[in-house]
């Protein structure tokens, strides 16, 4: 059962968005991870970084593949991860918690481009 917690917003590439005051935290769903399989390398985007919505923002290399993460919102990389260089597997174990990528401060966000718990859950075949 892929776990999608409904206090987050959600993207068709299957990044998920946690959304706190101008900052938005973002990692890869459950389902991504799943499709990945185990993750062996993280490259995180640089602090400074100023994104546009949907721009690449890094890659995650898996067993399986290499696929890029795109950025949810516009704005700019004010923290990264940095457990992910030595850890990874963070992102297999613990996809909304302990395995997120970045944080963006944006200046505003338009939650209506993103998917709900709910729009995600059809998106993937979950519901």
């Amino acid at each position: 059962m892929v776990n999608i917690p409904k206090d987050l917003r959600y993207t068709k590439d299957h990044e998920w968005v946690r959304v706190t005051g101008s900052v938005v935290r973002v990692g890869i769903t459950d389902y991504a991870q799943d499709a990945l399989g185990d993750v062996v390398f993280v490259q995180l985007p640089d602090v400074g970084s100023v994104l546009s919505a949907e721009q690449g923002l890094g890659e995650i290399e898996s067993t399986k593949s290499v696929s890029d993460v795109y950025a949810p919102v516009a704005g700019k990389v004010v923290a990264v991860n940095d457990a992910l260089v030595d850890q990874p597997e963070l992102l297999n174990s613990d996809p909304y918690g302990e395995g997120w990528i970045c944080e963006i401060e944006v200046a505003q966000i338009d939650e209506s481009q993103l998917l709900s718990a709910e729009e995600y859950s059809s998106l993937t075949g979950s519901a």
